[in-house]
């Protein structure tokens, strides 16, 4: 399977409140959310699907009410407006790495392979991991270590890299990964996943990215569309949050006379809705998942 979708009945429900209306799917992947959200639709219904990752495109769906446009969903506001649409009743995006993107070695994701430093969701683009490692000043690795991967010793991390690579360039998932064997084996799978997160996020630009179609979104839902955001780790999630909460990622709203923000969504839940424990057995990689849906006041 190239994806199994994570909370697909959830998120769909939570979606489609309109079979005649237009929807956006930001994370095409496999197709499972795609494909759900068609079965709620009617013959007037309308879904454009995203993805920037060259492999999804042949997972297409043969069907007139739909539109698979190969881009990243930062450009979700001018790629719509190129088909003519300027409003939509709802969004959903799945963020985070497919398993497709996972088990394919040579990508580089997976801290279980060995693999080219690649970690690039759109193989057409020319930062990779590779270059972050090998090119970063000590300081920027620090940095991304600290912010993306919440790892404290980031300056060690970023000093031993630095130090390594002036006699021999860091090449492969393995090559990273032989720096810190001294790690004690109880804290090797937690620390590779967060510094692979770190990387990742670095090279994909993801919370940039995230921001920027959070935004778009916002601009194209009509009022009382629905904005439903599948997240995996705390940094997605924090900004999902906030953006909700107040259409902002940083700083305060302002506020009228009765010290009231203007809300730019109203939750559908006031807590995130995570999968339940038969989801996380068949599917792993759901364990970590939250969902959040506002509707557009």
């Amino acid at each position: 399977m190239y994806h199994n979708p994570v909370l697909l009945k959830q998120s769909v429900d939570d979606l489609v409140t309109n079979p005649d209306g237009i929807y956006v799917d930001c994370t095409f992947g496999g197709g499972g959310h795609s494909r759900e959200i068609l079965s709620r639709l009617s013959d007037k219904g309308r879904l454009f699907s995203f993805d920037q990752d060259l492999d999804a495109l042949k997972n297409t769906i043969d069907d007139p009410r739909f539109t698979l446009i190969n881009q990243n969903f930062r450009f979700l506001e001018n790629s719509l407006l190129m088909y003519g649409i300027s409003q939509i009743d709802g969004v959903l995006a799945d963020l985070g790495v497919s398993s497709h993107q996972f088990d394919e070695a040579e990508r580089g994701f997976s801290t279980r392979s060995n693999a080219p430093l690649d970690m690039r969701m759109n193989v057409m683009q020319g930062l990779d991991a590779k270059r972050v490692i090998n090119d970063y000043e000590e300081e920027q690795l620090a940095d991304i270590f600290y912010y993306y991967g919440e790892l404290r010793e980031a300056r060690k991390l970023a000093r031993d890299i630095v130090h390594h690579r002036k006699t021999k360039s860091i090449d492969t998932t393995e090559d990273l990964k032989k720096l810190f064997s001294y790690l004690p084996p109880h804290k090797v799978n937690k620390f590779y996943a967060q510094l692979f997160q770190a990387i990742r996020i670095e090279v994909n630009q993801e919370l940039e990215v995230l921001k920027e179609m959070l935004v778009q979104a916002y601009n194209v839902l009509k009022p009382e569309g629905r904005l439903v955001v599948i997240s995996y780790h705390s940094l997605e999630d924090r900004l999902v949050k906030r953006f909700l909460k107040n259409g902002m990622f940083e700083g305060e709203p302002e506020r009228d006379i009765y010290g009231n923000y203007k809300k730019a969504f109203e939750l559908v839940k006031s807590k995130a809705i995570i999968p339940d424990d038969q989801e996380i057995e068949e599917n792993s990689r759901a364990r970590s998942a939250k969902m959040r849906t506002g509707i557009k006041v």
